[in-house]
């Protein structure tokens, strides 16, 4: 008897609702799980400064020179932004690749890409000029591009004649010649500056000799293992290799239009005048060689 009472009473438990008091936490079921808790770890990072750029800066400008030529504005000017963020240290590396899509940039038939490639040459005469003008076809091949840009006409040494004067690829206002010649003379005074002297220290006589040199490719003057240059490819690591070469193909193109600039007065007169000064800092000393040079005797082989 009582335990069928028991069994009713327990059964009864379970369609009975509780009563809850005020303040008083509800109960917690049997399989209630407490996740109240935090978990401890320790965290050590690779370095102090962790890189900001995963993939490398090469690897960025790659995608990005294209873009160089792109038809939206917008797109050219924000893309000019992001490569002023980039370290300029990783730059000098992807100098030769970024200098292609420059000239091809500046010589393009859209005046606007033109322009806009201007500002692209300021940014990487700013982080690697030395680079620049050293790299393969980074003094001559640019210094085409900039007369063509100008409408500069270039003698052909060959064949003996020269083109006659015309105009530039576009219409040209004032201030977009000026930044021209402004931006050419600030690559022409990077090529042509006089050479830091060594310091006579024989420590760094026998460092240079026999230490591993600090570049990636430090031979690559030598050309050893690449396709035969031509004279617009070639590297002219030296500041007298780059007057010589400048004074036989440039030099009486650039001193014509700097004249005709002059001529102009305003401001393309001021920039005209601040290039004249570059050429005469550059070249005033140079004395021209009948000497055969080695493009020369490239040309016999």
């Amino acid at each position: 008897m009582g335990s069928s009472n028991k069994k009713k009473r327990e059964k009864q438990k379970d369609f009975q609702k509780p009563k809850f008091k005020v303040g008083k936490d509800k109960p917690k079921a049997s399989n209630f799980t407490d996740t109240s808790f935090k978990s401890k770890g320790e965290e050590i990072c690779l370095s102090a400064e962790p890189p900001i750029n995963p993939v490398g800066t090469h690897a960025v400008l790659a995608k990005l020179l294209p873009l160089i030529s792109d038809s939206s504005t917008p797109v050219r000017s924000q893309l000019l932004k992001l490569f002023r963020e980039l370290p300029a240290e990783e730059v000098r590396h992807s100098v030769e690749q970024a200098i292609m899509f420059i000239r091809a940039g500046m010589t393009h038939l859209s005046a606007d890409i033109s322009n806009d490639s201007l500002g692209v040459m300021e940014w990487i005469l700013d982080v690697a000029e030395n680079d620049l003008i050293v790299c393969p076809g980074g003094w001559v091949k640019t210094l085409n591009s900039f007369c063509a840009m100008m409408g500069w006409a270039l003698t052909t040494p060959k064949a003996g004649w020269s083109s006659g004067s015309r105009s530039g690829l576009r219409a040209k206002d004032a201030s977009t010649y000026a930044r021209q010649i402004a931006m050419l003379s600030r690559f022409l005074e990077a090529g042509l500056r006089p050479e830091a002297e060594i310091p006579e220290d024989e420590s760094e006589i026998w460092d240079n000799l026999y230490r591993i040199p600090q570049d990636s490719n430090a031979f690559e003057y030598l050309n050893l293992y690449g396709t035969r240059r031509d004279e617009e490819g070639e590297m002219y690591p030296s500041r007298d290799a780059r007057q010589r070469v400048f004074e036989r193909r440039f030099l009486e193109a650039v001193l014509k239009g700097t004249d005709q600039a002059k001529k102009e007065g305003g401001a393309t007169g001021r920039a005209a005048a601040g290039l004249d000064k570059v050429l005469q800092d550059g070249m005033g000393e140079y004395e021209s060689s009948t000497a055969m040079d080695t493009q020369d005797l490239l040309s016999l082989w």
